[in-house]
């Protein structure tokens, strides 16, 4: 049902774009696109096992280090200038701290909640996104907009079931961790970005180490072999995630792509099944399928309205 609703609402998203399938140059973009996304969800299966064994704090150090360790080959290779000082620093700084801070929330809710449950409350991004950019951004904002963000937000209720048995406060954990990425987008927007974009995601990796740093020796449990593969492991398939997403925006634009996006969840309910044995009630199926649907109709509005078409800001923004 929920692989239906996705299609019918990437078709229609498609359409509305006056997208044109045959391009086989549109279609290497969403091949891209949907390889890494496909990607994304093992990063959470790694976190989320790791983190029975290790605090969060640590976790989300581990991430960040191994990140930047399979980037920095890539890099030297490339023969990139990476110890240069990056333009405007201390909003680079500052954009590495909203997506240390998304990661660090986002770890913490998949520790005690099911990764589709958390990640479907990290959607809600783009709804805080199109509520922030007037004000941050100058980006318009429409009574449509408003309707879509309303709609997504009573998915988040859903999704949340506060009333019910099943509720877990440490849920809202994802909703803290929505916030904060979206403020890593807005700021990501905000950045004038001529510097490659795979420095561009080292330098967030080096906050990222800088930040947790102090947290994670705070709580430090020495990894054995076991965990050392993991966290490599994870931080690879960061880098791997991130790299096909940048070879996606190579061939499309952010609103050719964007109704892709949500294929991640898909995987992550398949992997959950699969590696956790869990199985989302209707509920959290329902109040997923109102976060995605409003978010996609208000991207595609923000995008209608500001003509928002920056591959190379598209390229930066990195997935959780």
């Amino acid at each position: 049902m929920l692989i239906a609703v996705l299609i019918v609402q990437s078709a229609l998203f498609l359409k509305n774009s006056a997208m044109n399938l045959s391009n086989k140059k549109l279609l290497k973009g969403i091949g891209f696109m949907l390889c890494g996304m496909s990607v994304v969800p093992f990063l959470d299966v790694f976190a989320k096992i790791l983190s029975e064994d290790y605090p969060v704090m640590q976790v989300t150090w581990t991430r960040f280090f191994f990140h930047a360790f399979w980037l920095l080959p890539v890099i030297l290779w490339q023969k990139i200038r990476w110890w240069k000082m990056p333009e405007n620093p201390g909003l680079q700084a500052l954009r590495g701290l909203m997506l240390t801070l998304a990661t660090l929330f986002f770890f913490a809710a998949i520790k005690t909640n099911p990764i589709p449950n958390a990640l479907s409350l990290l959607f809600i991004s783009p709804l805080v996104v199109a509520t922030l950019s007037p004000f941050i951004l100058g980006e318009r904002f429409d009574s449509y907009i408003g309707i879509g963000v309303l709609v997504g937000f009573i998915g988040v209720i859903v999704v949340l079931q506060p009333e019910s048995e099943q509720f877990k406060p440490s849920l809202l954990y994802a909703v803290i961790a929505g916030v904060a990425y979206a403020l890593y987008i807005i700021i990501t927007k905000k950045l004038t970005f001529r510097a490659p974009p795979i420095l561009t995601l080292f330098y967030s990796a080096l906050v990222g180490i800088i930040i947790m740093t102090p947290l994670a020796i705070s709580s430090w449990v020495t990894p054995d072999l076991k965990g050392l593969l993991m966290g490599a492991a994870m931080g690879f398939v960061a880098a791997a995630a991130h790299f096909m997403i940048i070879k996606a925006f190579e061939f499309a634009s952010a609103s050719e792509l964007s109704p892709f996006n949500y294929f991640e969840i898909v995987v992550a309910i398949i992997l959950s099944y699969l590696v956790f044995d869990f199985v989302p009630n209707f509920m959290a199926i329902l109040g997923l399928i109102i976060i995605i649907g409003s978010g996609l109709f208000v991207s595609w509005q923000a995008m209608k309205n500001n003509q928002i078409q920056d591959k190379q800001v598209d390229a930066v923004i990195e997935p959780l």
